[in-house]
C-alpha cells in the first residue's frame, strides 16, 4: 500500500501542529520588539536555529526602549 498523496488527517495534523507551534512564537517574537513575521522562520530547518541564537544574543528593541526609559528624571 503506498501513499503518493497527503490524506485530509495528515495535512490537518500538520497545521494543527504549525499553528500550535507558530502562534505562541509569533507573541513572543512581538513581545520582543520584533515583526512577529519572523517567526514563519521557525519553518525552515537548520534557518530557524540559527535565527534562534541570534535572537537569544542579540539586543532586542524593546530593550533598548526600556533602557532609555531607565534613566534618571531630572527636574529642570
Amino acid at each position: 500500500m503506498m501513499m503518493d498523496t497527503f490524506s485530509f488527517w495528515q495535512g490537518a495534523g500538520m497545521l494543527l501542529f504549525w499553528a500550535v507551534f507558530l502562534v505562541p512564537m509569533w507573541r513572543i517574537i512581538s513581545k520582543a520588539g520584533y515583526s512577529g513575521a519572523w517567526a514563519l522562520i521557525s519553518l525552515i530547518p537548520v534557518v530557524n536555529i540559527i535565527a534562534l541564537w541570534i535572537f537569544a544574543f542579540a539586543t532586542w528593541p524593546n530593550e533598548r526602549v526600556r533602557r532609555r526609559d531607565d534613566r534618571p528624571y531630572v527636574n529642570q
